[in-house]
């Protein structure tokens, strides 16, 4: 996907209020940083941000945390914060190749991957992030009973995911090649590129996993 450049973003982010600049230094205190014991919810490669932010107004009693490497991207979903002023929403520009730098054991309630870039590459199929390699690191900040859901329009990064949810160990639940025509599709909140994409008739595909026991 190519991004168009937005003049400013980059300075804009780095003094917004709703971005969180040193996330590393929040790692095992991000209750702190939202001041309650509430749970924590995170997504990865969020985009534009419209998934995110209706969860967070529907759901007050929740934490949540944007994660987006892209400024000329963030800073869409930051201008929509700017009017909802929503205070259990922040956001990171982050790298989810770090992610284990930001979170410790048992932190996160529950990751959201909603159209992750496929990486159709073979040899880039690590970078995906469903990967074994992101799977082992989900694990070590995710809550035992906690999960990640992904979703995607991408047949084959779909098939891909469930062969790795299952070599890591993981437990698949409500698996679905159709979501906006299944028993899940009650309460799906659509992403930017779900409206696009289904609008097109592409089915939507949907998981969810549960990381092994420990």
């Amino acid at each position: 996907m190519r991004l168009r450049n937005v003049p400013g973003a980059r300075d804009e982010i780095a003094s917004n209020r709703f971005v969180v600049h040193d996330p590393r230094e929040l790692k095992g205190k991000w209750k702190e940083k939202f001041g309650n014991d509430r749970p924590i919810h995170v997504e990865i490669g969020m985009g534009k941000g419209q998934f995110i932010l209706k969860l967070a107004a529907l759901n007050p009693d929740i934490n949540y945390i944007g994660i987006e490497k892209f400024s000329s991207v963030l800073i869409r979903a930051v201008e929509k914060q700017e009017e909802a002023e929503l205070p259990n929403l922040v956001f990171l520009r982050f790298d989810a190749e770090d992610i284990e730098d930001i979170f410790d054991e048992n932190e996160v309630d529950r990751i959201y991957l909603n159209f992750s870039d496929p990486w159709p590459k073979e040899r880039h199929a690590k970078r995906r992030l469903t990967s074994t390699r992101f799977l082992g690191r989900y694990i070590k900040f995710l809550k035992p009973e906690g999960y990640v859901a992904f979703k995607t329009d991408n047949k084959e990064l779909f098939d891909f995911s469930l062969e790795q949810v299952k070599e890591a160990g993981w437990r698949l639940e409500e698996v679905t090649f159709d979501l906006h025509n299944s028993e899940f599709a009650e309460g799906n909140i659509m992403t930017e590129y779900e409206e696009r994409f289904s609008a097109k008739g592409n089915p939507i595909f949907r998981l969810v996993g549960y990381p092994p026991a420990r």
